[in-house]
C-alpha cells in the first residue's frame, strides 16, 4: 500500500482593521458551524455572529488570524480572535477587576476554531504563536514611544482566554473527547479557578439562552 499522502500546510494569516471585512461573514458562518460542536454547543446566528465580528474591526489593537484552505481551494477554514481586555464586555473583565488585576494590560485570547478536515496541520500552535507574536509588537512599538523612558515592563503583561466547563458525564459530550487542558499548558497557560465568569447563549437542545460556567488562563509575561 503507498504512504499516505502528507496533508498540505494552512496559510496562516494575521488580519486588522478593515481587512477584516472581507472575510468577515465567512467568519461568521465558520463560528456558528464550528461552535456546533462539544463544548460549546451553540445555535448560532449568522446576524448576531458577523455584527460580534465587527468589534474585532472597530476595537484597538485587535486582531483576527486566519486559516485558508491549500490552494487552489484558498476559503476561510479557521480563525482566532485577540483584542485588549479593555474592549471586552463587562462579564469578561469583572472577574479580573474583582482580583486587582488592571484589565489595561490584560491581552484577552478570543476563540480558535478550525474546521473538522484541517485539524492535525499545527493551526492551534500557529494561531497562539501569531496571537502572542502581535501582543510583543504591541509592547514594543508602546514601549518604543513612551516618553517617561520607563521601559522595564511590558504594557500588556497577561494573555489569557477563557474555557466553558461542562461536566464529564454531559450528555452530549463525545466518548473520544479529548480536552485542550495539555495543549494549554505546554502553551505556558495555567488556569485559574477563582477567575470565573458565565456567558449566555442557547445551547442546541435548549428553547432559550441561559448562563455557561467558564473559566479563564493566564499567561504571565516577564518584564
Amino acid at each position: 500500500m503507498p504512504p499516505t499522502p502528507a496533508k498540505q500546510p494552512l496559510t496562516i494569516r494575521a488580519i486588522t482593521g478593515d481587512q477584516i471585512e472581507r472575510y468577515r461573514h465567512d467568519l461568521a458562518r465558520l463560528r456558528v458551524t464550528v461552535f456546533r460542536e462539544f463544548p460549546y454547543l451553540y445555535d448560532g446566528d449568522l446576524d448576531y455572529e458577523a455584527k460580534y465580528i465587527e468589534t474585532y474591526m472597530q476595537a484597538k489593537n485587535a486582531i483576527i488570524v486566519i486559516a485558508l484552505a491549500p490552494p487552489p481551494d484558498n476559503t476561510v477554514v479557521g480563525m482566532s480572535t485577540g483584542l485588549p481586555m479593555s474592549c471586552e464586555t463587562p462579564e469578561f473583565q469583572k472577574p479580573f477587576i474583582e482580583h486587582g488585576y488592571d484589565i489595561n494590560r490584560v491581552f484577552y485570547f478570543g476563540e480558535s476554531v478550525l474546521l473538522k478536515n484541517y485539524r492535525g496541520r499545527g493551526a492551534g500552535h500557529q494561531f497562539f504563536d501569531a496571537r502572542e507574536n502581535h501582543v510583543r509588537q504591541l509592547n514594543h512599538a508602546q514601549q518604543t514611544n513612551d516618553a517617561t523612558g520607563n521601559n522595564s515592563d511590558n504594557p500588556f503583561n497577561i494573555t489569557t482566554f477563557c474555557a466553558v466547563d461542562r461536566p464529564v458525564d454531559h450528555p452530549r459530550r463525545p466518548a473520544n473527547y479529548i480536552p485542550h487542558d495539555r495543549f494549554w499548558t505546554k502553551r505556558g497557560y495555567t488556569r485559574h479557578p477563582e477567575l470565573a465568569t458565565e456567558f449566555s447563549w442557547k445551547d442546541l437542545d435548549e428553547s432559550e439562552p441561559s448562563p455557561k460556567p467558564m473559566t479563564f488562563w493566564l499567561r504571565q509575561w516577564d518584564k
